[in-house]
Order: structure tokens, then sequence, then C-alpha cells
């Protein structure tokens, strides 16, 4: 069965088709993908991946045309992002310089 793997930085994404048995799991996609030697800094231990933007385990069992997507390390807390913005401007917006 053909499914998707998809991964982003800000500056190179992929999106790669692959031909996986019946069975599978989000896992051995990935692994048969080969997306792991072009993008080394993946480390599936510490980031999220997910089907059609919902996060699930890397135990999961694909079906037909599902999109596996490769989620990145937030850089920022999103929480503590916002309250700084609010705090520059009072509008939750980034101040202007």
């Amino acid at each position: 069965m053909k499914i998707g793997i998809a991964y982003a930085l800000l500056k190179r994404q992929a999106w790669l088709t692959v031909e996986v048995p019946e069975g599978s799991s989000i896992r051995e996609a990935i692994d048969r993908s080969g997306i792991l030697a072009q993008f080394p800094e993946i480390d599936l231990t510490q980031q999220k991946v997910g089907i059609f933007g919902k996060v699930t385990a890397l135990d999961t069992k694909l079906e037909e045309g599902d999109r596996v997507e490769i989620y990145r390390p937030l850089t920022a807390d999103p929480k503590a992002a916002k309250a700084r913005m609010k705090a520059d401007d009072g509008k939750g917006e980034p101040a202007s310089s």
C-alpha cells in the first residue's frame, strides 16, 4: 500500500511516497522511507509523529493513503511566547521597532 511521509524544517521540506506492506506501523514506514538518513537530526524518541495532523504512537498501524507527519520539536514554549508578546505591547502582537 502507498503512504506519504512528511517532514518540514523552515528552509527544507520532504514529502516521500513509500510502498509498505499491509499492517505496517508508522515506525516501519519511516524506516523504509529513508527519511532518517536525509534528516539525521530527527530523533523519534523525542519528536512526535502523527497521521493527518493527529498525534499518534509509532506502533500505530497504517492504512492506504495515510500521510505520516514527523513534527519538529518546539523551540519556544507557546504560552511563554504569547505572554512575552502581550508584555511587549499589550495587544498580543510583537512590538514594532
